[in-house]
C-alpha cells in the first residue's frame, strides 16, 4: 500500500497534509480488522470445517455497481490474519473508479481461512469503496469552483481513520481527526464562554502549533462578530443561499467560510456557487451505502487435491 496521505487543514488558508507511513496506517488496519474477525468468529468458524483442513480455493471478487474502489489493504489484512499464505491479486487499486461487472481481484489459498475471513474482508471493501464513491459525486457535482468537499467526525465508531481515508480516495479533504487536533467553538461553547470574542481568544490561547481554530455562527450578526475577533475559519451553519453570498461578500479575503447543514447532492452546486471555500458534507461517513460486491469461489481439480 506504501504511503497513504489523509489530508487535513489548518486555520488559515493554507492547506497542509497529515500523511501517515505506512507502519502507522498498518497499525490502524490491523486493529480494524481484528476487531471485525473476532466479532464475527468468535470460538471458532462453525461452517468452516465443512471444509477438509487442507483444500485449497479459488476465487474472484467482483464489483455489481460503478464505484469509486477503497479499503484493499483491510480487505488484504482480513485474510493474512487467517492465513499468511493466502494470494491476492488486484485488478484496480485505491482511488480507482471502476465499472459494474468488472473484476477487482482474484483470491487463492486455503480454503478454510479464505471462507472465514470473507464477509469481514467484503464489509470493509463495500462500505470504504461506498464513502470514496459518494466523495466523488459531490467533488465531480461541485466541479469549475473553488470549493473543497470536506468530511466531518460523524463516522461510524472504531473507524474513523479508515472512513477519513476513503474520504481522500474520492477526492474530497478531511478536517480535524478528532478533538485533539482542532478547535470548533459551535453555540454552549460560545455561551459558556460569555461570548464570541471571549470564546476565540482562550481558544487561542490554549491551541497547540498546527491545531486549526474554527467558529461556528448561525447569522451575519455573529459571522461580523468573530470576524471582527479575528476569526479566520468560520462555518456558516444552515444558512440560506442568500445568507451564504452575503457572508462571502462581508467576509472577503479576512476569512475561509465553510458552508453546513443538510447541504445533499441535489443542492451542493448551488452552494459552492455561493463563493465559500468550503462545503461540509456528513452524510459522506453517515449515511453509508455500501456498494454491492461479490466474491466467487471457483471449483478447479486441483484445489480438491489434497
Amino acid at each position: 500500500m506504501g504511503r497513504a496521505r489523509i489530508r487535513g487543514e489548518n486555520n488559515g488558508f493554507d492547506q497542509h497534509e497529515m500523511t501517515f507511513t505506512a507502519p502507522a496506517l498498518t497499525e490502524v488496519i490491523e486493529k480494524n480488522v481484528l476487531a471485525a474477525l473476532s466479532e464475527d468468529i468468535g470460538s471458532g468458524d462453525l461452517t468452516a470445517q465443512l471444509i477438509p483442513p487442507a483444500q485449497a480455493a479459488h476465487a474472484t471478487v467482483i464489483s455489481r455497481d460503478a464505484a469509486v474502489l477503497c479499503g484493499t489493504a483491510w480487505f488484504d489484512a482480513c485474510f493474512h490474519q487467517m492465513d499468511k499464505g493466502i494470494a491476492i491479486h488486484w485488478f484496480a487499486h485505491d482511488g480507482e473508479a471502476v465499472a459494474a461487472g468488472q473484476k477487482l481481484a482474484e483470491i487463492s489459498g486455503n480454503a478454510r481461512a479464505m471462507l472465514s475471513a470473507e464477509r469481514p474482508a467484503l464489509n470493509f471493501l463495500q462500505t470504504l469503496s461506498a464513502i470514496a464513491t459518494a466523495t466523488q459525486q459531490y467533488v465531480d457535482a461541485i466541479e469549475g469552483t473553488k470549493t473543497r468537499i470536506m468530511d466531518t467526525r460523524k463516522t461510524l465508531p472504531g473507524l474513523r481513520l479508515a472512513q477519513k481515508y476513503a474520504t481522500t480516495c474520492g477526492n474530497g479533504k478531511n478536517q480535524r481527526i478528532g478533538l485533539y487536533d482542532g478547535i470548533l467553538i459551535k453555540e454552549n461553547h460560545i455561551l459558556a464562554a460569555g461570548g464570541i470574542p471571549q470564546a476565540l481568544a482562550q481558544a487561542q490561547r490554549i491551541a497547540p502549533p498546527g491545531a486549526s481554530i474554527q467558529v461556528e455562527v448561525e447569522s451575519l450578526n455573529e459571522l461580523e462578530q468573530a470576524l471582527k475577533a479575528g476569526a479566520k475559519l468560520i462555518l456558516l451553519d444552515n444558512f440560506s443561499l442568500e445568507q451564504m453570498r452575503e457572508a462571502v461578500k462581508i467576509a472577503g479575503e479576512r476569512a475561509e467560510l465553510e458552508a453546513s447543514g443538510g447541504i445533499t447532492l441535489a443542492t451542493v452546486r448551488a452552494v459552492a456557487e455561493t463563493g465559500v471555500q468550503r462545503i461540509s458534507v456528513g452524510s459522506l461517513t453517515k449515511d453509508v451505502k455500501a456498494v454491492d460486491l461479490s466474491m466467487r469461489f471457483e471449483s478447479r481439480p486441483e484445489d480438491r487435491r489434497a
